[in-house]
């Protein structure tokens, strides 16, 4: 019959070299420790670990068992972790961080929400259009739009968005629509923070190079230069959709619009995910569907 005695305190003193480091970590007494481990190593008839008075270190047979026991130790700890949280209230504080329109627009009012629910909850919500580091700075969950680039993060996609290139009637009217992509050379194009647009031809994405005489980081400027009819724009849908219904502005090239790209939390790896990060990524993925 398999037994997990001494395991637990063998992996301790493995991960932390020192018998007194791993006493510490399991709250309990040096001599518990070494006497556990003593009885793993009987029991296997195979010396683990190379003691001396100045350090600890693994055999060849510890450092092969260590890698096969890691795991173990760590789906026991994460499975007693989930069986204790499902009867707990997330607690403390969680930092959140989101680019600034949709973060507005969305995440911010989710957020409120949830505070109601958890009154034991602390959020600290940065709104900015910087991608800023998770682990340097101590947040919990990004929200991110469109393609990711860090590969080092978990990701859990929690809604999508569509752009849309549009134009005011009255640009329209003066400059002519355009109809095919080697049309949009000879317009006025309103730039964002990124100098190209994307778009779907032939099944294939496309990124164009676009210019003109309206440059800004900010959508909502954007948005409101396109009604002035300042030239064409591309932008997400939370963006335009009130105005498309309005008549304020019309969508052009719709035939090459690209297909949509994902609204992500971010978070970073942790085979032990909080409680409360848990929550929260389940609560904005309800509420942020498709």
């Amino acid at each position: 019959m398999v037994s997990w005695e001494g395991v637990i305190e063998f992996v301790a003193v493995a991960q932390t070299s020192s018998f007194s480091l791993a006493a510490n970590k399991l709250d309990v007494s040096v001599v518990k420790v070494s006497r556990k481990v003593s009885t793993l190593e009987n029991k296997l008839a195979v010396k683990l670990l190379h003691r001396t008075t100045r350090k600890v270190s693994l055999t060849d047979a510890g450092r092969l068992y260590y890698q096969q026991c890691k795991t173990l130790v760590e789906g026991l700890e994460q499975a007693e972790l989930a069986v204790t949280q499902m009867q707990q209230h997330p607690t403390g504080l969680l930092r959140v961080t989101a680019p600034v329109t949709y973060g507005e627009q969305f995440i911010g009012p989710l957020l409120n929400q949830f505070l109601c629910a958890y009154p034991q909850l602390d959020i600290d919500f940065i709104l900015t259009n910087q991608q800023l580091d998770l682990l340097d700075n101590g947040i919990d969950i990004a929200i991110r739009l469109g393609n990711l680039m860090d590969s080092s993060m978990m990701a859990k996609r929690l809604s999508s968005r569509q752009l849309y290139v549009c134009a005011s009637p009255d640009y329209l009217n003066r400059y002519g629509e355009p109809h095919t992509l080697s049309e949009i050379i000879k317009h006025q194009c309103l730039v964002g923070s990124i100098p190209h647009w994307r778009f779907k031809e032939r099944n294939q994405q496309r990124n164009l190079r676009i210019s003109g005489r309206m440059s800004c980081s900010s959508g909502v400027t954007l948005l409101d230069a396109a009604k002035k009819g300042l030239g064409l724009v591309q932008l997400p849908d939370y963006y335009v959709n009130d105005a498309l219904i309005s008549g304020e502005l019309v969508e052009v090239l719709s035939q090459y619009r690209d297909d949509k790209e994902g609204v992500w939390a971010l978070y970073p790896q942790n085979r032990m995910l909080s409680n409360k990060v848990k929550v929260l990524i389940e609560f904005l993925g309800q509420h942020l569907h498709e």
